[in-house]
C-alpha cells in the first residue's frame, strides 16, 4: 500500500485537515500520522476550541497515533504536518522517536529549524517543501482574513 500512496497524497490529507481548522477560526495547521502505509491519526489546530496553547494539530496527532498504536514511540511513523513544527512539536516529536518528518511550509518566523534546529531526534528524517506553495497559501488566506 505505501507504493500507492506518496508524500504527496499524504500532505493532501493533512491540508484536509488544515481546511478544516481554517473553517472552526484555527490556525490552519493539518497533520497526519502514517504507518505501514495507512493513515493512524487526523488532526489540526484546536487552541481556540481547547482554549489551550499546547491544542497543536501535531501535538493532538501524535496523542492519537499513540492511542492506536498502544505505545508512545512514532519511531516506524511519518508525521506528515502542513508547516514547520514549532519548538514545542518538534520536541514532542523527538520524544516519540518519529522515524520521519515531511511538512510543507517553513515557518520562519516560529519554527523549530530557527530555534532549536537539532530538537528531532537524530535518526528523524525531515522532508520539507511538499506541497509547500499550497500550505503557505493556506496561512496567508487565513492571517490576511483575520487582518482585514
Amino acid at each position: 500500500m505505501a507504493e500507492l500512496f506518496g508524500d504527496e497524497y499524504f500532505m493532501e490529507r493533512a491540508l484536509g485537515e488544515a481546511r478544516l481548522a481554517f473553517e472552526k477560526g484555527e490556525v490552519p495547521v493539518g497533520a497526519v500520522v502514517v504507518c505501514a502505509g495507512r493513515i493512524i491519526a487526523r488532526a489540526h489546530n484546536l487552541t481556540e476550541l481547547l482554549n489551550d496553547v499546547t491544542a497543536h494539530a501535531e501535538m493532538q496527532a501524535i496523542t492519537a497515533a499513540a492511542n492506536t498504536l498502544g505505545g508512545k514511540y512514532l519511531d516506524q511513523c511519518t508525521v506528515y504536518v502542513t508547516v514547520e513544527p514549532c519548538v514545542m512539536c518538534a520536541g514532542a516529536l523527538a520524544w516519540a522517536q518519529a522515524g520521519r518528518v515531511v511538512f510543507g511550509a517553513p515557518d520562519e518566523k516560529r519554527g523549530y529549524q530557527k530555534f532549536a534546529p537539532d530538537v528531532l531526534h537524530p535518526k528523524t528524517e525531515v522532508t520539507e517543501g511538499i506541497r509547500g506553495k499550497e500550505c503557505a497559501a493556506l496561512m496567508k488566506e487565513f492571517f490576511a482574513a483575520r487582518r482585514s
